[in-house]
């Protein structure tokens, strides 16, 4: 499943091999939420089957749908990697299959293979810094 993943995808198969059981599997039924804006951030997740909605509550207190992810995409890195709350809440769309990376198993991995675990996150950052230039792009464009 982590082949398939675009995060992954500048690394050998060896090296997710030999990360892979860092990582958890959890099935999620449409309509469920999977982590609300506020819990503590103690895993991410990477979708590998279905849809998850992200939303976030707006100055009027309704929640508005900022994005829906799919196959292959991350969410919930941020929460896992600077240890604040969640920023926002996920739900599932439709049924799903998520990959799961925990806090402590990410910590984990970063002290036992340091090596692949310091690639996959910096690409987490990657990700992240593409994600946010993409908002701050789409907030400039909005202001103009």
């Amino acid at each position: 499943m982590l082949v398939e993943c675009d995060l992954f995808n500048h690394l050998p198969a060896a090296e997710i091999h030999a990360v892979a059981r860092y990582f958890g599997i959890n099935k999620i039924d449409a309509g469920a939420a999977i982590f609300n804006e506020g819990d503590d951030g103690t895993f991410m997740c990477i979708v590998h089957e279905g849809r998850v909605s992200v939303l976030k509550t707006n100055q009027s207190d309704h929640a508005v749908v900022m994005a829906t992810l799919g196959a292959g995409r991350t969410f919930g890195e941020m929460a896992v990697l600077d240890g604040e709350r969640r920023s926002a809440t996920c739900l599932a769309a439709n049924d799903c299959v998520l990959l799961t990376l925990s806090k402590e198993a990410m910590d984990s991995m970063l002290e036992e293979q340091p090596r692949i675990g310091a690639k996959i996150l910096r690409a987490v950052a990657v990700s992240l810094s593409r994600r946010l230039r993409l908002a701050v792009g789409k907030l400039v464009d909005h202001e103009v």
